[in-house]
């Protein structure tokens, strides 16, 4: 969703165009020097990120559990970029606990825990989920938050005890199930084309190239459903389909997780690098690379943060993809706080400018000279220390750009180049003032104020489609002239 002050250019940036320093220029499209920021700062921690590494004991193991880390996150950002676009993240929280109880029963069929039983066992309880959580949707009248809550926490709860049992029997334990084995993952190695790798890194990988091999097979067809179920079906993409085989890419990659970041954080894994992309840019292409970045300094300093506090490797990639999303809601270029409050400042100080040369135009149309006080506000009234130093700021950035000059006494007047963008400001205020009257028969002391407002962002197209509309009026409900375009 784009915030509605992103773009802060006004109608009246055009008139400014001949000045040689225009007020507050900002472009019509995105500046893509916060891109450029953003990429260089990646850039730097992830170098920063490869020599904490690196200075670490044991560099080969640690480069392993990086590598599985990962391998892991990546897996699971990639798919919760999708998750996060349909806004169904509970409903991978939800998998992600589900699919306990079909890795206990794959478990007591095959007598293994690892391999094909355990994937598929996982997979079909993830559709199950999503099968139970819709069912009670359609047939039981209940949201489908709520459903999702009873569905996955009742299945949750029926792993756990599967578990339980099945560790009577064999090394199965609950405790790895459910938050991982990360720090040991590195030393259950198999031979791979004669070379020692550990296990999970084969496990993970596979699960990281099926993910890749959906998203590029299905790439119009996730894209299209995740943005406009209805519309993919009317297409002739059958949603449903692509929603069920989604979510059973899910729960395979949630099973592939386990051995390394397990039940409960693997849902961070699932749902922040996703976020976190989601507020960095908005082209999908460049969320799902986003995913992978966030996911890849997530294992570099979750890994060499783990070593320094001698802590849990998951839960501090964990706490490091979280510690991101947190400085993307504010840092984001595009959609972080911090921007935003720039720009409404920016935007707000833009308006200050255009009022002061609006009221100046005014001053020298009524031939009462063209005396302002920076210090009051169009009524007269004192203001705010914020206020005063808003106005200032704006005065003086319409001096610098050449739309105002100060006389010898210190008094402002305007050049040429504000006439214009005084006498355009004016019009459309007037005009509009004209347009509520007519068309919404307002008293005249209602038309005021929400032209005050719209004056800034009636440019010369929609002057002239008023002009036109309303026969080409020469005065205002107020009797002044409506000055020429």
């Amino acid at each position: 969703m784009i915030a509605p002050h992103d773009d802060l250019r006004t109608p009246h940036d055009d008139l400014l165009a001949p000045a040689d320093k225009p007020l507050a220029p900002l472009p019509a499209r995105r500046d893509p020097r916060g891109d450029i920021v953003l990429g260089a700062v990646v850039i730097a921690l992830f170098v920063l990120g490869v020599w904490l590494v690196a200075r670490l004991p044991a560099p080969g193991l640690s480069w392993w559990t990086v590598a599985i880390a990962a391998t892991c996150s990546s897996a699971c950002g990639l798919v919760g970029c999708y998750l996060v676009l349909r806004k169904m993240s509970l409903l991978g929280d939800a998998i992600s606990h589900a699919v306990l109880p079909g890795i206990a029963l794959a478990f007591f069929v095959s007598g293994e825990i690892t391999g094909v039983p355990i994937f598929l066992g996982a997979m079909a309880l993830g559709v199950l989920t999503t099968l139970l959580t819709q069912a009670l949707r359609d047939y039981g009248n209940v949201p489908e938050d709520t459903g999702m809550g009873i569905v996955y926490t009742a299945l949750f709860a029926a792993g756990v005890i599967l578990v339980q049992v099945g560790a009577r029997q064999v090394d199965l334990d609950p405790g790895c199930v459910l938050y991982g084995m990360l720090d040991m993952a590195a030393l259950n190695t198999t031979r791979v084309f004669g070379v020692e790798v550990p296990h999970s890194i084969v496990t993970l990988g596979i699960a990281l190239v099926t993910t890749l091999a959906f998203i590029a097979a299905l790439w119009k067809e996730l894209k299209i459903a995740s943005f406009d179920a209805g519309l993919a079906t009317a297409m002739g993409f059958r949603a449903m389909l692509i929603h069920y085989l989604l979510m059973a890419v899910v729960a395979g990659v949630t099973v592939a997780s386990f051995e390394a970041v397990g039940s409960i954080l693997v849902v961070a894994m699932l749902i922040v690098p996703g976020a976190t992309a989601h507020l960095l840019t908005d082209r999908l292409g460049w969320m799902l690379a986003w995913s992978v970045v966030v996911s890849l300094l997530s294992a570099l300093f979750g890994y060499a943060l783990s070593r320094w506090l001698n802590v849990n490797v998951a839960g501090t990639m964990a706490v490091v993809a979280g510690t991101q999303f947190a400085l993307a809601v504010f840092l984001a270029p595009r959609h972080g706080l911090l921007v935003k409050w720039l720009a409404s400042v920016r935007l707000s100080l833009r308006i200050v400018g255009e009022d002061v040369v609006a009221r100046l135009y005014r001053h020298e149309e009524a031939a009462t000279g063209a005396a302002f006080d920076a210090t009051q506000g169009g009524d007269g009234e004192p203001q705010s220390v914020w206020q005063r130093w808003r106005r200032s700021w704006a005065i003086a950035s319409l001096v610098n750009s050449g739309l105002v000059r100060r006389a010898a006494d210190g008094t402002l007047l305007l050049t040429a180049a504000g006439r214009q963008v005084g006498r355009s400001i004016v019009r459309a205020h007037r005009l509009w003032e004209s347009y509520l009257e007519r068309h919404f028969e307002l008293p005249l002391d209602h038309v005021h104020e929400p032209a005050e407002r719209i004056e800034h962002y009636l440019g010369p197209e929609l002057q002239t489609q008023l002009a036109e509309q309303l026969a080409e009026p020469e005065q205002d409900p107020h009797g002044r002239a409506i000055p020429p375009s």
